[in-house]
């Protein structure tokens, strides 16, 4: 293995009220590929923007190739040989390959179009990228896309190439040809940084792993050295040998042993999302739930189930007869609720008062033609808001006025007010305080005491332990498992997210 080429050490960051970063170290070799893996907030993200100049550091060095290094800006990081490919592209697809290529460079090549065509050929050809400097970029894959734009940085003489998250758009194929160039990279010297959720990835192409939680700093391990159980155990933050089962004291339909129909089922579902096609059940008053790590295709398949993303195959049946859902709308008329993940982008509509927010799924299923009276509005309102405690001032109230917690409540609400047969919960408690968290788990088992089916999705397993009697396990876009009854613990988790291994890779 090469020596080391990027060194950062005791790496601080602060924002208010947050400590993003404590006291992170992280080592880059030459002619090495290093996965930076963690769940969401473990300081991926912010690690990468003070490496690469978006975030001043509050503490700590960074080395490049033995000299320590002041990188205030993008700029600066790339005038050091740090390049960035991130999983959003940053290219002009109006533009030809070799425009992108060259674009904002001082090169003299720029300014000739056959030089700059001949030269980003030549790149192209080097790399064993299937492109051509003339055809336009928008003409290209998203694989060759990125592609093009790592040869952009690669031919800037980049010594350090950081790839954030660059195949979650891609296909087996194409991910197949973008690992065989890094490869040919890393035989070049150069150093990678390969920040993925993709477990079967990170073990077929990196040489390390470094593991990021809460900001802090896990551990640096050889591949080898580090079992793949091992490594969703130390993202988690759980232990192997944590049999404790956290159960709930009721919990309905404990063991999953339906002896009547489902309720709802799919067959061969999956949509324009990136899951691979996937069957699933829920019967009478069960709460199931689909768990697995952050991009496991969690939030995917739920989203399938209600038409959220557009649906490319796959039968969805209501007590065995097929219905036909292609947008949310459909899923409502057929029974099924959904409280999104991303509670201020897709659930609340924060002008809008409490009163408006509580009655808005159900106005939607009456026609916005046939709107409801004030009094019958604040009949609804009232009514949810007392039986679910929200705190507000009033019905009044605009939403955004309100914690987390009570928003979370009036979307809960909302879909009460419908009256659904399935209820769809992602992430309902992400972000609000342990007594509104404590508080949603019991109305999840009431609710299924009295006959609904729920799936409940959180990052919080004990949650999850809590509340399911049987959860689907995901791993990279796939449904790899389900588990029910004595099954369910901690470690039979972590042991079918990370394929069933306990000892070996």
């Amino acid at each position: 293995m090469g020596k080391e080429i990027l060194k950062l050490r005791n790496i601080h960051k602060y924002f208010p009220g947050v400590k993003a970063l404590q006291d992170v170290d992280f080592t880059l070799r030459e002619g090495e590929i290093h996965a930076l893996m963690g769940e969401n907030g473990a300081g991926k993200s912010t690690l990468i923007k003070v490496l690469t100049g978006v975030y001043a550091k509050d503490k700590g060095t960074i080395t490049l190739e033995d000299k320590e290094v002041s990188i205030k800006s993008p700029q600066d990081a790339q005038h050091a040989g740090i390049s960035t490919v991130y999983q959003e592209i940053t290219l002009c697809p109006n533009l030809s390959v070799a425009e992108n290529m060259y674009i904002g460079r001082s090169d003299k090549a720029f300014l000739n179009w056959k030089s700059m065509n001949e030269g980003a050929d030549k790149i192209l050809e080097n790399l064993k990228i299937p492109a051509k400097a003339t055809m336009q970029l928008a003409n290209c894959s998203i694989a060759i896309q990125q592609m093009v734009a790592i040869a952009r940085a690669v031919d800037m003489d980049c010594k350090v190439l950081i790839l954030d998250e660059p195949t979650s758009s891609l296909d087996e194929q194409e991910v197949a040809k973008l690992f065989n160039l890094m490869r040919d990279l890393k035989s070049r010297g150069v150093g990678i940084i390969f920040v993925t959720h993709f477990l079967d990835q990170v073990y077929e192409v990196c040489d390390r792993i470094t593991v990021l939680r809460d900001g802090k700093l896990v551990g640096e391990y050889e591949i080898a050295d580090l079992p793949r159980v091992k490594l969703v155990s130390k993202m988690l933050g759980k232990e192997l040998d944590d049999m404790e089962d956290i159960k709930g004291e009721t919990k309905p339909y404990e063991g999953s042993i339906m002896k009547e129909a489902p309720v709802f089922e799919a067959e061969g579902l999956y949509s324009d999302a990136g899951i691979s096609p996937f069957d699933f059940h829920i019967g009478k008053g069960e709460v199931n739930g689909f768990t697995g790590l952050l991009g496991s295709g969690r939030s995917e398949c739920v989203r399938a189930i209600f038409g959220a993303d557009k649906i490319l195959g796959g039968t969805v049946k209501k007590n065995g007869k097929q219905v036909k859902i292609t947008k949310p709308i459909d899923a409502m008329k057929a029974g099924i609720g959904y409280i999104p993940e991303d509670r201020k982008v897709d659930g609340i509509i924060g002008d809008l008062s409490v009163r408006e927010n509580i009655i808005l799924a159900l106005q939607v299923m009456k026609g916005f033609f046939k709107p409801f009276t004030k009094a019958q509005a604040n009949e609804f309102a009232e009514e949810y808001i007392k039986l679910l405690g929200i705190k507000t001032a009033s019905a009044d109230t605009p939403i955004k006025s309100l914690s987390g917690g009570n928003q979370q409540k009036c979307i809960v609400a909302r879909w009460l007010l419908t009256h659904p047969e399935y209820l769809i919960l992602d992430e309902p408690t992400r972000g609000i305080d342990v007594g509104t968290k404590v508080d949603i788990q019991k109305l999840v088992l009431k609710l299924a005491g009295e006959g609904m089916s729920i799936t409940f999705i959180s990052s919080e397993t004990d949650e999850m332990l809590r509340t399911c009697s049987r959860l689907i396990v995901m791993r990279d876009r796939k449904v790899v498992g389900e588990l029910n009854g004595d099954e369910l613990t901690q470690t039979m988790i972590m042991n079918t997210i990370a394929g069933g291994e306990s000892s070996e890779k």
